[in-house]
């Protein structure tokens, strides 16, 4: 299992929009066999940190996704969302390994 964990610089006045944009993506990484494990927004902490956690069964799984999202109509609106309201300032994606029981 790999998961991937992208910490975001999201602009503090548009959260809102920040917000429709990772509900769209929840529904879609798991119609892709991913599991996301959600979002987190600033809350007591810096008000422009959001960050994501969601794992894919392997690397490979995972940049099949990543092909197929390019090309898939929900995924392309969604990274439309981001791009148009610019609610997105920058993100940095990590892959972890989780250990587990």
């Amino acid at each position: 299992m790999i998961t991937c964990y992208v910490k975001y610089q999201i602009d503090p006045d548009k959260i809102e929009a920040f917000e429709s944009y990772a509900k769209r993506w929840i529904p879609l990484v798991e119609r892709f066999g991913g599991t996301h494990h959600g979002y987190f927004l600033p809350h007591e902490s810096d008000n422009d940190l959001a960050v994501t956690l969601f794992s894919f069964p392997s690397l490979s799984t995972y940049e099949t996704y990543r092909k197929e999202s390019m090309e898939d109509e929900e995924c392309i609106a969604a990274y439309e969302l981001a791009k148009n309201t610019k609610c997105i300032i920058r993100y940095d994606r990590q892959f972890l390994r989780p250990i587990l029981k």
